[in-house]
């Protein structure tokens, strides 16, 4: 398949003659020895909010009201999908009172993100907690500091890491994972060549993978619990924790990740679905997207990812054309050039004119009252997500309505999601993808406009 013009590592990342990658718990690669020699730094690379800050800000949240209604008792959830709490989780009951049919499968994603993969569970709560610090959330703060309390020893070394901000007594490939999470959280191209081959020193081709899955999940879930400025449970600082469920992969896993049966059976429903017409006239009409092909190498995490997306689509009130036009605002303030061809992809066969999508490089202009709405609080969410306002929500509610204003929400988070999933691995473009670019803007994505590793 033909790609953009730029020099991309993914092909090297998802092929199966990869190069020599450990499991977290390994450290005899050079790029493990190389990191293990450096010497202690902040684990931050840029301005962030302390632990200690998040912590008194999640505790102000005890008696703070939401943004939009919470719904009743989820008590019916199975133990594991309350993260192993007696009580109730307001991430869910949001969504019960207006996506009532998202609200078990958004519990489920959390805990596969969380416990699923061979990821320890250790280092991707560690991950959250890293981008919780950089987006400004305490409600993910605080639920994942509960975490870290429960995943053993190295989920307290972690937790004093980040209270320290001080990677001196991290693991090499726990610095690895750390640095990968904060610096993709910063900027959809901000894993440099040096960040990601400590990665590759450290993991292999599906952990990466199920690494970008988390960073892009706690992108998404910062978002829409700040956006929503939910409470913070009163119980999440006090009790006694559960132990994690996953202690992660063994010392000593293979260089390569071998195909288990649950990736085998979930390719080979995916490469059906692709050939069927129907649902390819719904859709972008790509077959199996490269985004698919990438994601699915870390099923665990994929296929809840996904669930939870169809779930959220159903019985949407805010049209396609409104969504496509949210999901290329956030694309364009981050510079994704995957995602971005793909939304002049689909805002095409819509029927947006080209004059229309040249018009939008410049200002909002040509957009209607409703879609502008719905595109600078897209644009808001996207750069500030720790510092929205009732302002911000009520806009784009007076427009939508709540369960409109929940939709363009979720349209936002999904792509801070998608965003970094893509472009941060590089993923190349299809083909008809970068035709319809280049037929509409009169030339190809700019090289200059993202880093190639």
């Amino acid at each position: 398949m033909r790609t953009l013009a730029l020099t991309l590592s993914i092909g090297l990342l998802l092929s199966s003659a990869v190069l020599p990658a450990r499991s977290p718990a390994a450290s005899s690669s050079a790029a493990v020895a190389a990191a293990a020699s450096t010497s202690a730094s902040p684990i931050s690379g840029g301005a962030s909010t302390s632990l200690a800050t998040l912590v008194a800000e999640a505790q102000a949240r005890f008696t703070s009201s939401a943004r939009v209604p919470i719904g009743h008792s989820q008590s019916a959830l199975d133990p594991e999908l309350r993260l192993n709490a007696a009580h109730d989780l307001n991430y869910v009951r949001a969504m019960t009172a207006q996506m009532p049919q998202a609200a078990r499968p958004l519990a489920a994603l959390v805990y596969a993100v969380l416990y699923r993969g061979a990821v320890p569970t250790s280092v991707k709560a560690a991950m959250g907690a890293q981008i919780a610090r950089v987006n400004g959330s305490p409600y993910v703060a605080a639920h994942m500091i509960r975490v870290l309390r429960g995943a053993g020893d190295r989920g307290k070394a972690l937790l004093a890491s980040l209270e320290a901000d001080d990677s001196g007594a991290l693991e090499p490939a726990e610095r690895a994972a750390m640095t990968y999470a904060d610096r993709m959280t910063r900027s959809v191209h901000g894993v440099t060549p040096e960040d990601f081959a400590r990665t590759r020193g450290a993991f292999n081709d599906a952990e990466i993978v199920e690494l970008t899955i988390t960073v892009a999940f706690f992108n998404y879930f910062t978002r829409f619990t700040e956006a929503l400025r939910l409470p913070v449970e009163p119980w999440i600082f006090s009790g006694s924790v559960p132990p994690a469920p996953n202690p992660g992969a063994p010392a000593g896993s293979a260089r390569v990740a071998l195909i288990s049966d649950e990736e085998i059976e979930v390719t080979s429903a995916a490469a059906a679905a692709a050939k069927d017409r129907e649902a390819q006239t719904r859709s972008l009409g790509l077959g199996m997207a490269n985004s698919q092909r990438a994601m699915l190498r870390a099923p665990a995490l994929a296929l809840p990812w996904r669930a939870y997306g169809a779930t959220v689509r159903e019985k949407e009130t805010v049209g396609r054309d409104i969504k496509l036009q949210i999901s290329f605002a956030v694309s364009v303030v981050d510079e994704c050039r995957y995602c971005t061809l793909h939304q002049v992809l689909g805002l095409r066969r819509l029927g947006v004119e080209p004059a229309k999508l040249m018009a939008m490089r410049k200002d909002d202009s040509a957009l209607t009252p409703r879609e502008a709405v719905a595109v600078r609080f897209a644009r808001a969410l996207t750069t500030r997500p720790g510092k929205m306002t009732d302002e911000d929500y009520n806009a784009v509610r007076a427009e939508f309505g709540e369960l409109g204003a929940l939709e363009v929400l979720l349209q936002t988070c999904n792509f801070a999601f998608m965003n970094r999933f893509t472009d941060g691995l590089q993923l190349p473009s299809e083909d008809e993808a970068i035709r319809v670019y280049q037929e509409t803007y009169g030339a190809g994505w700019p090289s200059s406009a993202t880093s190639a590793r």
